[in-house]
């Protein structure tokens, strides 16, 4: 089975180099608002949307022939694909908006005939049109064929690619789960509560954007003091922006770790279908964005996939808080304030977090003799 994995690694560039990523991420950009502004300039006009590729500007703009021409060709396609799913959802995808020079850059090559290529001995990664190669940390090693690289500065002023590798090996080294089955529920004043054969374990939120907000906040007046545009202003958002990806380094630290450490031990993994967007326009928005829940979820679906485990996500409708874990029982009423329930049938009181997990383990299990039970009538 050939598939294809990405790997990502930060990347130590010298002066020289940084003005050829500069001048390639400055190429992109301004061909991206160039051909952004023709097409937006046709839409309102209701006239038909023209296709524009990058050679269009090669002649009045010479410096655009100095940066790799794959690059600018993968612009060309994302703005093409922004705007064919702006038509087809414009609920959800809206119109491609213009690059600003502050925002994160990055551009997309392609490797022809080798072009990109991956020192692992002297830790080199050789780029179209990069002279010597750039230093790269390349802390995990691949087999494959490479597609593709992407090339990212991050606010901060951080270098990373990402590497497109094609492999026949999807699967990394797989260890023999310990447990069947794992029904994981989540929430805010802990994390997760996990259910396996071992048991029931609650893992507290780590609250990173909690902890760290003073300091933002700071930070964030004394940048708005400074004048714009000013070599203060720049300091003053350069630190902000490194305690952003602090914040967001160490949550996803936290998430990788514990979706490993959960596909490593079980089995059968078992979550609930959360409708996080809605929850974000809620009073909880702020503890919601800080647990990344959406996230935790992508990185157990796809480390389950990588190390041969089952992956099952509940569907929104599924009452996992409201069923009784002993007798099948389902409380109607609970709210979301009833942190603790007990059922009237089987006299069990139910931490509302627990049970849910419980619940969800039995789903992994697959057995046949739970089924909720309406009403009053025993299981």
């Amino acid at each position: 089975m050939v598939t294809r994995k990405a790997y990502k690694y930060r990347i130590y560039p010298t002066e020289d180099q940084m003005v050829f990523f500069a001048r390639v991420f400055g190429c992109c950009r301004f061909v991206w608002n160039k051909m952004l502004a023709e097409k937006l300039e046709a839409y309102k006009e209701g006239k038909p949307i023209p296709q524009i590729t990058p050679a269009k500007y090669k002649e009045e703009y010479s410096f655009l022939k100095e940066v790799d021409s794959l690059a600018l060709a993968n612009v060309q396609l994302q703005l093409e694909k922004a705007f064919r799913d702006h038509f087809k959802n414009p609920r959800h995808f809206k119109l491609p908006r213009f690059k600003r020079r502050r925002d994160k850059q990055s551009y997309n090559t392609n490797s022809v005939n080798n072009s990109i290529r991956v020192d692992f001995e002297n830790g080199i990664l050789i780029l179209p049109k990069l002279k010597g190669g750039a230093k790269v940390k390349l802390h995990r090693y691949f087999k494959g064929k490479i597609k593709s690289a992407v090339v990212t500065k991050t606010r901060d002023g951080k270098y990373y690619v990402s590497i497109l590798v094609e492999t026949e090996e999807p699967r990394n080294k797989v260890r023999e789960s310990r447990s069947r089955a794992c029904g994981i529920d989540l929430g805010l004043e802990h994390f997760v509560t996990i259910t396996t054969d071992y048991g029931t374990s609650k893992v507290r939120h780590p609250g990173y954007l909690r902890r760290a907000e003073e300091r933002l906040k700071r930070l964030q007046r004394n940048l708005s003091r400074k004048q714009k545009d000013s070599k203060n202003c720049e300091k003053a958002r350069l630190r902000l922006a490194k305690q952003h990806t602090y914040v967001s380094n160490a949550r996803k630290d936290f998430l990788h770790k514990l979706s490993k450490a959960i596909i490593d031990e079980n089995q059968v993994v078992v979550v609930e279908d959360l409708n996080v967007k809605g929850l974000l326009q809620t009073r909880l928005a702020k503890s919601i964005s800080d647990s990344g829940w959406s996230r935790f979820l992508f990185y157990l679906e796809y480390k389950a996939q990588w190390y041969g485990r089952s992956f099952v996500k509940m569907g929104r409708c599924f009452p996992s808080s409201k069923l009784c874990s002993c007798c099948g029982y389902k409380k109607e009423d609970l709210t979301l304030s009833d942190r603790t329930w007990t059922c009237p049938v089987c006299r069990v009181t139910h931490d509302r977090d627990i049970n849910a997990s419980i619940n969800l383990y039995k789903v992994g299990l697959g057995r046949p003799e739970f089924r909720p039970v309406e009403g009053g009538s025993g299981g």
